[in-house]
């Protein structure tokens, strides 16, 4: 089996899901952890949170399962530098404080970790459709950004659905998917995890070939 290291060579992916529970923040530190096992100078980054006061919940997460503390970037806002308290979609967030999003911040923030990382994970919020604004799709800024994309799919009912349309979606924007994680912490069913399992692993080598599919046990936090 390759190494992740070897797999995700490009300096920034964004990580989404099927949907708002498939666990992305949990597969978003545990991809990181590896990579720092491989020596890669890896550092996750949130595009906007919600549902959080001063410190991202979600960075807290992955600072947890990777096994460090909260590095200066984490302290400075660098990696999640735009935060709201209500837990709603972003555009909703935003304008129950009064606010508007300005991605661009983002953006640099992205930028900025770049210059001392040599690889992002950038984990957005809920699936590809989630407007970060009125104005703006998560698959927009994607495709606007040129991100590969690192899937997060899991065995819950409906999962095929949502990911064979999630990865329409990406192709028809032209969007690279080299990676679809297979989240086998949420299960409820063996029978059902086991064949969304080998569904979603013959389709992908029929039908995108290039992208890699590995599983995810559940992790204790």
């Amino acid at each position: 089996m390759m190494k992740l290291s070897e797999i995700l060579t490009a300096p920034v992916y964004f990580v989404t899901g099927i949907d708002t529970d498939a666990g992305k923040t949990v597969a978003t530190g545990w991809i990181s952890r590896q990579l720092l096992e491989e020596g890669v100078q890896v550092i996750t980054q949130k595009l906007v949170q919600t549902g959080c006061v001063e410190m991202s919940d979600d960075i807290l997460v992955h600072r947890k399962i990777e096994g460090r503390a909260l590095l200066p970037e984490d302290q400075d806002h660098t990696t999640h530098p735009i935060l709201f308290t209500k837990p709603a979609s972003p555009h909703i967030a935003a304008e129950l404080e009064g606010k508007s999003i300005d991605i661009s911040i983002a953006t640099a923030s992205t930028k900025k970790l770049l210059e001392k990382y040599q690889t992002i994970l950038l984990e957005g919020a809920g699936g590809l459709m989630v407007p970060i604004t009125r104005d703006l799709l998560t698959i927009e800024y994607i495709e606007a950004e040129q991100l590969p994309t690192i899937l997060i799919t899991t065995a819950q009912l409906g999962s095929i659905n949502h990911t064979l349309l999630s990865l329409e979606a990406l192709a028809c924007r032209g969007i690279e998917v080299p990676l679809v994680v297979y989240n086998e912490g949420l299960t409820y069913d063996p029978i059902v995890t086991d064949d969304s399992r080998e569904y979603l692993r013959t389709y992908l080598s029929r039908h995108y070939p290039r992208t890699h599919f590995i599983t995810m046990s559940h992790l204790t936090l």
